[in-house]
């Protein structure tokens, strides 16, 4: 499969076939890197550019490794380190950057943003998160769930918590494009957008998958093979919202009575990073003024056998890499 010259701007972009294609991939440079195997001949000399307006641990950790292993170098720009958006316009910046670079990596706002650059990069471009898509992180939970389970088709995940934004948009793509079961448990204030919604929705009447919005939850995580959740409160969010996000999400929280309802065969999955104890200086913020030691997943749940999170944030790497070298 030619996916070279493709940009990754959203999961709906992409066919069954190709997302698969790009699993099977990662898959493959995952094992050659745990057998030494050296892939830096694949795309020795080239630059690519990597665009932060929101910070990162795993996004950025990723593709510099992810590079790195395929022979290539990165510039790292923070929200300080270039005049996107500032003093020069996002078509602007695209052209520059993409007569000096191979590939260019977008991690920040609206979806808008990272849709322009690709339209007049000439490069590849990839999305690494915007508020309302978040691609590489979807191949990094499909490559994982597969991992765990040996399929896609037929896997029924539940989304906790939040489901108006990037993770939750993201997720119910990539299953209606696999054929997976998929299930927003929530209250009702924070179901999807309609329109993404229904995107989903024809897409899963081709591939055989099912869309499901509840906010009963014992309903919502019955027999559930995969518990999602993410954070309630997104970067960029002023600090008034948490609050209503509590008393409004509260319970949705997973715990082990979710992880029981849903069984002992189920996995529970966070993008991190997650409010699930009082060791960083947010999470003892808000223990401080809401009286609350964890937010959208308890430690418990965190540290159980059932918690794959750190296979999952690994997994970010090499599919990002399996990204990079096909579109490349």
């Amino acid at each position: 499969m030619n996916l070279k010259g493709r940009n990754l701007l959203k999961i709906l972009d992409f066919t069954p076939e190709e997302l698969t294609y790009l699993i099977d991939l990662a898959a493959d440079l995952k094992e050659k890197k745990k057998n030494g195997i050296s892939t830096t001949d694949h795309h020795t000399g080239k630059n690519i550019a990597l665009i932060f307006e929101k910070t990162s641990t795993r996004t950025r950790c990723s593709f510099e490794v992810a590079a790195n292993d395929l022979g290539m170098h990165t510039t790292y720009l923070d929200p300080s380190g270039s005049q996107i958006g500032k003093k020069e316009s996002i078509a602007d910046t695209a052209r520059v950057l993409g007569r000096l670079y191979d590939g260019i990596e977008y991690r920040g706002f609206d979806q808008s943003i990272v849709e322009d650059l690709a339209r007049y990069a000439g490069v590849p471009v990839w999305n690494g998160l915007t508020n309302q898509s978040h691609p590489t992180q979807i191949l990094a939970d499909l490559l994982t769930i597969r991992e765990k389970f040996g399929h896609l088709e037929g896997i029924k995940m539940t989304y906790m918590g939040d489901a108006r934004y990037n993770m939750a948009n993201s997720l119910m793509a990539g299953c209606a494009k696999m054929g997976m079961h998929f299930t927003a448990c929530t209250s009702k204030n924070y179901f999807p957008d309609a329109d993404v919604v229904d995107q989903c929705r024809a897409v899963a009447e081709q591939t055989g998958a099912t869309i499901t919005l509840t906010d009963n939850v014992e309903e919502g995580v019955k027999d559930a093979d995969v518990i999602y959740t993410d954070v309630w409160v997104s970067m960029g969010e002023p600090d008034e919202v948490w609050e209503e996000r509590i008393r409004e999400l509260s319970p949705y929280q997973v715990n082990a009575a979710a992880m029981k309802l849903a069984g002992p065969q189920a996995i529970f999955m966070h993008c991190l990073p997650a409010f699930h104890d009082l060791n960083t200086e947010i999470g003892r913020k808000i223990s401080e003024k809401f009286g609350i030691n964890e937010m959208e997943v308890t430690d418990e749940v965190f540290e159980s056998a059932q918690s794959v999170v750190f296979d999952e944030a690994e997994n970010r790497m090499h599919t990002i890499k399996a990204v990079m070298d096909a579109t490349l």
